[in-house]
């Protein structure tokens, strides 16, 4: 794990919805705090990070007070839509305490399937990142339906990582890695470290359900692997709200889930 994250030079980091939001269904502005030092302290590091963001949905919620329990997708939209406002100002201000500007970019599943589009992203992206200015990407919820949803971010994050040529994908979560049974009612499950093929993985493990407030669970975490693992991109499940978790994932002083890529 050690040698992956210092061997890394561009890193895809995605900050799931129950990671960036507090126990009362707001921002967690403290998280934000700390991923904006471990960013800025990869970046003296000399490597390039790039963001992929959850949150607007909960952050609409909270912003707007009303609405949560409305399933009507003109509703989730509009949600959505209030709150990206919201979720990259905190991004915003909090990045720029440490001299670090932000650009955001939303996307589509048909923004991957354009030759055109994805080399659009592609240069936007090279140039924020020449320009020393950090991209923050969601799915773009306002106009997504069925038909143009990627459905994740663990698999908008993939997918990024595979247009940019990422070495490393830190999928931060609610869980520290992958287990080979559900922790939470079983005593003696074990974390799995390290994984070499993911498709063997899926045939052994209890996949689980998803949590209340994301979309995604572990099948999108290892459906996330199998996109990035064959180009030769690494990824990582790992804890998101334990403090400086990315960096001590790079001294060895914690641990999650390494779906290593053949190098």
């Amino acid at each position: 794990m050690e040698n992956t994250i210092k061997n890394s030079k561009k890193i895809i980091i995605k900050i799931g919805s129950s990671t960036i939001t507090s126990d009362d269904g707001t921002i967690d502005k403290g998280f934000i705090e700390n991923l904006a030092y471990q960013v800025k302290t990869l970046i003296e590091q000399g490597k390039r990070v790039v963001l992929v963001s959850s949150g607007a949905r909960i952050a609409g919620v909270s912003t707007i007070g009303k609405w949560s329990r409305k399933e009507d997708i003109n509703y989730k939209q509009a949600l959505c839509a209030i709150g990206q406002v919201e979720l990259m100002d905190s991004y915003r201000r909090i990045f720029n305490k440490h001299d670090i500007h932000i650009a955001q970019i939303l996307l589509t599943k048909e923004d991957f399937e354009s030759e055109a589009r994805t080399l659009n992203i592609r240069n936007t992206l090279f140039t924020l990142l020449d320009e020393g200015v950090l991209p923050i990407i969601n799915e773009n919820d306002t106009v997504c339906v069925e038909e143009i949803k990627i459905g994740d971010n663990d698999v908008l994050a993939a997918r990024t990582a595979e247009l940019w040529g990422g070495d490393l994908l830190v999928l931060l979560s609610d869980i520290e890695g992958i287990y080979d049974k559900n922790p939470s009612s079983n005593g003696d499950a074990k974390l799995i470290e390290k994984v070499i093929d993911p498709y063997e993985l899926e045939k052994n493990i209890s996949i689980g359900e998803k949590s209340s407030f994301g979309t995604g669970g572990i099948a999108t975490k290892i459906k996330a692997a199998k996109i990035v693992n064959k180009y030769g991109t690494s990824l990582v499940v790992a804890k998101g709200k334990e403090k400086d978790i990315i960096l001590k994932l790079g001294d060895g002083t914690a641990k999650g889930t390494l779906f290593q890529a053949e190098s």
